[in-house]
């Protein structure tokens, strides 16, 4: 006789973190505004932590629109790591604000948000990240703190260059 299967959902644990970095910017707000709406900002801060692939569409946009967008990703560019959804939309324009809703099979909520605002001669950007991924939460969320630090260095960086993506 066979034994009935129990159904068990790690999303339903609720364990929420949250990520909250800040980086001052030594260059105006505009600037930065014009790269956070950029899918080529996304691809330099990111690496070599994680490479995205496009699946639908085939191609990222050259500047975010409101959408899902479903990328791969890859792990120091060769680690397959599954399929995520990009969910942007732009809540709020004062401050600037940048909403990346996403998901998928593993992580149930990466709920991403990125704020802009002028601080003193430059810019205060914010990284907010809330993540759910069940019992594998924390280990997420320490991967996340590691990522986002990497990616505010990876800024400030690409500042000190005049924005040049060149180098890499």
């Amino acid at each position: 006789m066979p034994h009935p299967v129990v159904g068990f959902s790690t999303a339903s644990l609720g364990i929420d973190m949250e990520v909250d970095i800040s980086a001052y910017l030594s260059c105006n707000p505009r600037d930065v505004i014009l790269h956070v709406k950029s899918s080529r900002l996304l691809l330099h801060v990111a690496k070599p932590f994680i490479s995205f692939v496009p699946i639908a569409p085939s191609q990222l946009p050259d500047e975010w629109a409101e959408g899902t967008y479903w990328v791969s990703l890859n792990l120091f560019g060769i680690i397959p790591f599954g399929k995520q959804a990009i969910v942007i939309s732009y809540p709020s324009s004062a401050p600037f604000t940048l909403r990346d809703n996403g998901h998928s099979a593993l992580i149930h909520k990466w709920d991403h948000v990125i704020t802009v605002e002028p601080s003193g001669s430059g810019t205060l950007y914010r990284d907010r990240i809330i993540i759910n991924a069940g019992i594998l939460t924390p280990f997420i969320w320490l991967f996340a703190q590691l990522f986002y630090r990497h990616r505010q260095r990876r800024w400030r960086q690409l500042v000190e260059r005049g924005f040049s993506y060149d180098n890499p």
